[in-house]
């Protein structure tokens, strides 16, 4: 009984880890580039959700869909602004240019008088509440994580496969010339997907307040969630999925069995064996390119 506790915590704190990685993923295949704003985008997310409740006084669901409105927009301006120009540099200026937007954004927030320098309760009508099955005790915000993980990766799955925008998605970050040449608009395209991909961290950051509360520095979480992309493969959606289970779980389990700071580390143990094992992690593909 108490290793399927610290699996259904394992797999909830997973869940989270999935859907930042899903970000990651997303933003990769669209335009090869690797975002390190991931985690602060949740964090934004979180906060706008928080001042939708109390500021505004909305309903928790409603101000939940206004929040990943908001961050879908501003996902897209931050391309169409920010990450559109540099397309086409070297790696490292668009890396080091995600992890400055990821600081101006904690910069920015903490500047917000009341609010940014504090931690906050996200007032979910879900908030303490536990369902007792036999021994097992369910803590309803872990299921709602869990469900709800499991509902949007069903929306994503039926959007990639079925609608229109979703195969053009699929076709431009196979290959981006051939999709322009096809008629396929590219560029609106990548600026979609980082609205997608800020809307994911919205509903990771509202499902994650109510567990770790809503503070400036919750972002730091994207540092776990990306070696959750590394193991299950950067190019795979399902593969983000997977992987942030992996380390979710294995996270728990040293956190219980482990002596004090294995917790922390163990994501990262875990990425260099699968780095060692299968470099191009559980789903990933293989790439070979002829000379």
């Amino acid at each position: 009984m108490q290793v399927l506790q610290l699996l259904l915590s394992g797999i909830a704190q997973g869940c989270i880890y999935g859907l930042i990685a899903l970000g990651f993923v997303l933003i990769y295949k669209a335009t090869e580039t690797v975002s390190f704003a991931q985690g602060d985008l949740m964090m934004l997310g979180a906060f706008a959700a928080f001042a939708a409740m109390t500021l505004l006084g909305l309903p928790f669901w409603l101000a939940a869909v206004l929040a990943v409105a908001a961050l879908v927009a501003f996902g897209a301006l931050l391309e169409l602004v920010v990450i559109r120009p540099i397309l086409g540099q070297p790696q490292f200026s668009i890396v080091m240019l995600t992890i400055g937007i990821g600081y101006v954004a904690r910069g920015l927030i903490t500047m917000v008088p009341g609010i940014g320098t504090e931690t906050h309760t996200l007032p979910v009508p879900y908030k303490d509440q536990v369902w007792s099955l036999g021994g097992l005790v369910v803590n309803v915000e872990q299921a709602v994580v869990i469900a709800a993980t499991a509902v949007l990766c069903g929306l994503l799955f039926a959007m990639f496969r079925y609608s229109k925008l979703g195969i053009a998605m699929q076709a431009s970050s196979q290959n981006q010339l051939a999709a322009y040449y096809m008629g396929i608009p590219v560029k609106r395209l990548n600026g979609l997907v980082w609205g997608l991909a800020a809307a994911v961290a919205t509903v990771a950051g509202i499902l994650l307040a109510p567990i770790t509360f809503v503070h400036a520095n919750m972002g730091f979480i994207g540092l776990k969630a990306f070696p959750a992309a590394v193991v299950g493969g950067f190019g795979s959606l399902p593969g983000a999925i997977v992987g942030g289970l992996v380390i979710g779980v294995v996270e728990s389990m040293a956190g219980f069995y482990l002596p004090d700071g294995f917790k922390d580390t163990a994501p990262y143990i875990v990425v260099l064996a699968m780095l060692m094992v299968k470099p191009n992690g559980l789903f990933g593909e293989k790439l070979r390119k002829k000379v």
